[in-house]
């Protein structure tokens, strides 16, 4: 008798997760490109289909696009696909800001101007139910070789590449400024819910030299600064709130004392952002390196997954950009 598709709204399952790492590893592992766009799985069961991120959220109504399954699968009566959803910024490469701008909509009466406006691709490199067959137990190199078979690739849905080379192709990534890399054991099994180092992300991480223009605090102690960066006419823009990195406890609580002698009643930046809310402003003079994910700044966005390395006390910071 077939096993019945994981089917309940209310307990979708929860996919498995990489953790972090330094650098490629080397041996019996599959590489592929980190695409930088929303984790979806999709639940296909005979003319129903249904979309849930890894939190569990529903997101069917977000995207008509991938509600036909059968156009692209062709598996014969039910499937459960892993992947991610991306979508182009500009530069032609994948934008988590422009894959939000279709994420984060809740009003459905919205979804079909957005799907026009923000043209999505899904990202295909799991494959977890088929026909009535668990595969997450299986090893990686024959789910991935089923997928090969079931998916009918196109503009709107592709299936990822596996590379040989982790080392070769964490470098193209770089070169291309995408995301970074997955690495994972050619022999591992999925397990949902479950993170550990059968899959790794190796992620490239920019750098900036960014000058606090304010802080927020919680309970009297500092929990984040307010960066940014001037252009050649002395404009001071924000770039970001940042409240992780290397800091210790006890420097965030030292930081009080070391910006009360440069506060000032007003803000620094030329323009305001909902992310200064309830913040304290300080004289534009003490610097941060600070690392980043990503940053389109020629798009006027912030920075992405910023994380505090080190502050420099007043190191001057040069002009980032040019105004015309």
């Amino acid at each position: 008798m077939a096993k019945a598709l994981p089917w309940s709204v209310d307990q979708p399952i929860e996919p498995f997760e990489p953790v972090a790492a330094e650098k490629p590893p080397e041996g019996n592992w599959l590489y592929q490109i980190k695409w930088d766009g929303v984790r979806m799985l999709v639940y296909a069961d005979g003319d129903r289909c249904e979309l849930f991120n890894r939190h569990g959220n529903h997101r069917t109504a977000l995207y008509p696009e991938l509600l036909d399954w059968r156009s692209y699968c062709s598996a014969t009566s039910s499937v459960l696909l892993d992947g991610e959803i991306i979508a182009l910024g500009a530069d032609g490469k994948p934008s988590f800001h422009e894959v939000m701008r279709r994420d984060g909509i809740r009003r459905t009466d919205r979804v079909k101007q957005a799907a026009r406006e923000v043209p999505i691709a899904y990202m295909v490199f799991d494959l977890l139910y088929c026909d009535g067959e668990w595969w997450n137990n299986k090893p990686l190199t024959e789910r991935m070789r089923k997928l090969e078979e079931l998916l009918q690739t196109s503009r709107l849905v592709q299936l990822v590449p596996s590379y040989p080379d982790g080392s070769t192709l964490f470098q193209v990534t770089k070169a291309q400024n995408l995301e970074g890399i997955v690495a994972k054991q050619a022999d591992s099994t999925y397990s949902f819910g479950g993170k550990d180092g059968r899959w790794l992300k190796i992620k490239h991480w920019g750098d900036v030299i960014a000058t606090i223009g304010g802080y927020t605090t919680n309970g009297g102690i500092v929990n984040a600064l307010l960066a940014g960066v001037f252009d050649d006419k002395g404009g001071f823009h924000f770039i970001g709130k940042v409240g992780t990195g290397r800091l210790k406890r006890s420097e965030w609580a030292a930081l009080a004392d070391v910006f009360a002698p440069v506060r000032r009643s007003t803000s620094p930046f030329v323009t305001y952002h909902r992310d200064m809310a309830g913040a304290a402003w300080v004289e534009p003079l003490l610097t941060m390196r600070v690392q980043y994910a990503e940053w389109r700044w020629q798009e006027g966005r912030q920075l992405r997954q910023p994380m505090i390395e080190a502050l420099l006390g007043t190191t001057p910071a040069p002009p980032f950009f040019t105004t015309n």
